[in-house]
């Protein structure tokens, strides 16, 4: 008797035909009112997560975090590392005259480029967008960024030298020939190098925000009376701005891959109106001073993070709309 009504109680029914037993959420309960087989299903949907990040995580700690750490010791230590030497490099590179040139020439190319660039992307994605036919042709506008930079430089050199084409062409109206490169009209070579290679791809970038924002917000503004302009600055800017601080954050890390064309065209020691950072790191590392350029780089990474992190607090989409 006590057999079967073991094997009746656990089989959900209860003895006597008094009915069946409800059975829980996850089925029959364990002794102790327990659900083992729902609980091993939580624990690994916990992990699942973990398990798909840990090989990104991975990369990152050996190839950033792991490297910037040892970065940060190394400059607060002699060129060997083997002396701790505290914030003496910090003070060197703050006193250093070449840094600071550096440092005010790559803060005055962010302060033109990054706005000018915004600016004419963002026109170029209204262009395309009240013409309409552009979406069709994406992959040319990121030709430019794909063009090798020695086909850069060689271009530079065509239209920029002083027997150059432009050059040619201000002879032809009886103007003086122009060394753009040894002047400080370098830095508006730089300028425009730099807009002419970045504008398609924040302009795609663009388009993609302009498309998250619903029709029906324009057409409701038109039906009240609202104009072209209106509709720019009530709806399409609020709507771009989780977009405008992605492609801010976006040109300011590209604006330091325009080094390339012009370490390759004027060398290590250009123009003083385009030495960049890029250049003073370049030639303190062939030079093996280890010490301030780790220390130029941590005040580097400070002043990215001063300029990154409230952008993405100010710039964040207001979740009340």
């Amino acid at each position: 008797m006590n057999r079967n009504f073991g094997t009746i109680w656990q089989s959900g029914s209860s003895p006597q035909g008094a009915g069946p037993v409800p059975a829980g959420p996850a089925g029959p309960r364990a002794p102790g009112g327990r659900f083992p087989a729902r609980r091993s299903r939580v624990k690994r949907g916990r992990w699942a997560p973990v398990l798909f990040l840990a090989p990104s995580f991975a990369g990152l700690l050996l190839f950033f975090l792991l490297p910037f750490a040892d970065t940060v010791r190394r400059s607060m230590t002699n060129a060997r590392g083997n002396a701790f030497v505290g914030a003496e490099s910090y003070a060197s590179v703050l006193e250093n005259e070449a840094f600071r040139l550096a440092m005010g020439n790559t803060a005055r190319f962010v302060a033109v480029c990054i706005p000018l660039l915004l600016a004419a992307s963002l026109g170029l994605a209204l262009l395309l967008r009240a013409v309409g036919g552009g979406r069709r042709l994406k992959t040319s506008y990121l030709l430019p960024m794909a063009v090798p930079v020695a086909s850069v430089v060689l271009l530079w050199q065509v239209l920029f030298h002083q027997q150059g084409l432009l050059n040619a062409v201000l002879a032809a109206f009886g103007a003086p020939p122009v060394d753009f490169m040894g002047t400080s009209a370098a830095f508006w070579v730089l300028v425009l190098t730099y807009v002419w290679k970045n504008a398609g791809y924040n302009m795609i970038l663009w388009m993609a925000g302009l498309d998250s924002i619903a029709q029906s917000r324009y057409e409701a503004a038109r039906v009240d009376g609202a104009g072209p302009w209106q509709c720019f600055w009530h709806i399409t800017l609020p709507g771009l701005l989780p977009t405008l601080g992605m492609v801010a954050i976006l040109s300011l890390l590209n604006s330091f891959k325009v080094f390339r064309e012009a370490y390759l065209v004027a060398g290590a020691y250009p123009h003083d109106s385009i030495y960049l950072l890029q250049h003073l790191f370049n030639n303190w590392f062939v030079n093996l001073d280890i010490s301030r350029l780790c220390a130029a780089a941590v005040l580097l990474a400070a002043a990215l993070l001063v300029f990154i992190l409230p952008m993405q607090h100010f710039l964040r989409p207001d979740d009340t709309t």
